[in-house]
């Protein structure tokens, strides 16, 4: 092929390219990792004999999707144990509990996850109901949003946790009423079980990783940030299952990993990151940056807030929430993590967390000056709204998970009701962080929810779940779809620091999802039905779909 020639032209359009500069076109052409032109019909004037043309036939062409906080080696292991995924039915949980248990007699524990705390009274099951299903092994399931665990009487039994066992500081045993527990534990309490859990291996981690990365490429997804690299609860450390796909070459993602905060240490533990950042920046993975988790969520009363939780009464309770880092050490510690280089990538959800964050941020911002390491603050259900211009004054990113905003059972019978009408008109403010002028990054936190950046835009662009008929959740903190996407591409490759990616334009990396329609011409209510039928990264296909 002649080198003026391109390896890969698509034409036929639309192209929504996410560069201001040049929004729109109808042609792109890739040569090599990179994109040589964006245009229209001259492009092809770059189609040589070998050139392979995509015709887009009237499929939208975007830049990939990055997702900027999710757990795929977590969620292609879960996926490989007992899935209680994709269901709120409590009967339905337990038989497919009996059922993966009676498949795996070999199993010396019963291991998985993803069961709803909406399917549950109050959100706790209880030990007894996993006895009935599985008696003679232990159970170890952890909930869909990974604070809290389900355990049954034996694994309780083996771990020694009695009604005499006190609260860890950082988490929670639910007891029944006579003050024994009752088989959940929440946040750090999982530890008092998850320790005796036989660990997963490396070469089960590894599978883990290429069937989550064959699950993210096929949603379009050609960058992610790791959200959680290191020992947490049951979770086994992913770094090394990265660091070997990578050497192997087989990660076809880019990936940011989040090294763990282990909030039992201090900063005697930053020598040991430094070196961890070494170790596993390598090939496609890249570790500079720290994952603090400050508070837990709002559904389990952990998510830390200004104010009390209200009881179900309606009263104010004595709760507001866990602060998992005292704020001035949190201060601390972000300034001495920015003067090494790093990003810190918070989990904030409670108004409180999200103002203990931002402080930090301003502490090393006025201890250190703007170094660029580009922090930023994922979840962020309920910010105050004084904090909000803050996240432009101190060039914090608002990390959004779109998923969450929408009127469904475990936040209209789980949430608003012990948050309380102000705290509940002030949850997941997207247009408020939008209009003050915030740098927006999105991603889904799988497996907490789905890993599809279309789902996660049809929420951010209507606030509602595709065909459900509940209202629209706060109308006004809608989003446009362009706003959406752009949190999608280019403002997760702004935080995952790839900045040859997140647009389409002249040597840019050729990282693309094409589309099987132009979300951008038709209704809102339809975004969600779009599919990825391709993905490129850097030129190279990594998805193709029996549609493309």
């Amino acid at each position: 092929m002649s080198e003026h020639h391109a390896d890969l032209v698509f034409t036929g359009g639309p192209v929504h390219t996410v560069d201001a500069t040049r929004p729109f076109a109808t042609s792109v052409a890739v040569r090599g990792e990179r994109i040589v032109a964006v245009g229209h019909d001259e492009v092809r004037e770059l189609i040589g004999p070998g050139t392979e043309v995509v015709d887009l036939d009237g499929r939208l062409l975007i830049p990939g999707f990055q997702d900027a906080h999710v757990h795929p080696v977590g969620a292609g292991v879960e996926l490989g144990q007992c899935d209680l995924g994709g269901t709120v039915d409590a009967a339905e949980c337990l038989a497919r509990i009996r059922r993966w248990a009676d498949a795996h007699p070999d199993r010396a524990w019963i291991t998985g996850g993803g069961w709803s705390m909406e399917a549950f009274p109050g959100g706790t099951p209880s030990r007894r109901l996993l006895d009935t299903v599985v008696p003679d092994r232990p159970v170890y399931l952890v909930n869909r949003d990974h604070h809290g665990a389900w355990v049954n009487s034996l694994a309780l039994e083996m771990a020694g946790v009695t009604r005499r066992t006190p609260d860890p500081a950082d988490g929670r045993i639910e007891r029944d009423g006579d003050g024994d527990p009752s088989g959940v534990l929440q946040e750090g309490a999982m530890a008092l079980v998850a320790r005796h859990v036989p660990p997963i291996t490396l070469d089960e981690q590894l599978t883990g990783l290429l069937r989550a990365q064959e699950i993210l490429h096929a949603h379009g997804i050609t960058a992610w940030q790791d959200a959680l690299l290191g020992e947490h609860a049951s979770t086994a450390d992913p770094a090394p299952a990265y660091r070997r796909a990578a050497l192997d070459g087989l990660l076809t993602a880019r990936v940011r990993g989040a090294l763990w905060w282990d909030r039992e240490a201090g900063l005697e533990q930053l020598d040991r990151l430094i070196e961890r950042r070494e170790t596993f920046t390598v090939g496609r993975i890249r570790a500079g940056t720290v994952k603090i988790m400050q508070d837990g969520i709002a559904e389990n009363g952990t998510a830390a807030l200004l104010g009390p939780y209200l009881t179900p009464c309606g009263c104010a309770s004595g709760n507001t929430g866990v602060s998992f880092i005292e704020p001035a050490q949190l201060a601390r510690i972000v300034t001495r993590l920015d003067r090494e280089g790093f990003q810190t990538h918070f989990h904030a959800l409670g108004d409180r967390a999200v103002r203990e964050a931002l402080d930090a941020v301003e502490a090393a911002v006025i201890a250190n000056g703007h170094r660029g390491n580009r922090h930023h603050l994922a979840h962020l259900q309920v910010v105050d709204e004084t904090d909000v211009p803050r996240f432009r004054k101190l060039g914090a990113t608002a990390n959004i998970q779109a998923l969450w905003a929408t009127h469904e059972p475990q936040m209209d019978e789980l949430t608003i009701p012990f948050l309380g009408p102000d705290r509940a008109l002030r949850q997941y403010p997207f247009a408020d962080l939008v209009h003050s002028g915030a740098v927006l990054a999105a991603g889904s936190d799988w497996p907490v929810s789905s890993p599809d950046p279309l789902a996660a835009l049809h929420n951010a662009v209507n606030r509602r779940d595709p065909g459900s008929d509940r209202p629209v959740f706060l109308p006004e903190q809608r989003i446009t779809l362009d706003t959406a996407l752009r949190a999608y591409t280019a403002g997760s490759a702004y935080v995952n620091h790839l900045d040859d990616t997140g647009v389409i334009a002249p040597g840019r990396l050729a990282d693309l999802a094409l589309l099987d329609r132009d979300v951008f011409s038709r209704p809102a209510e339809e975004i969600a039905s779009a599919r990825v039928v391709q993905t490129f990264v850097g030129g190279r296909r990594v998805h193709a779909s029996d549609a493309a």
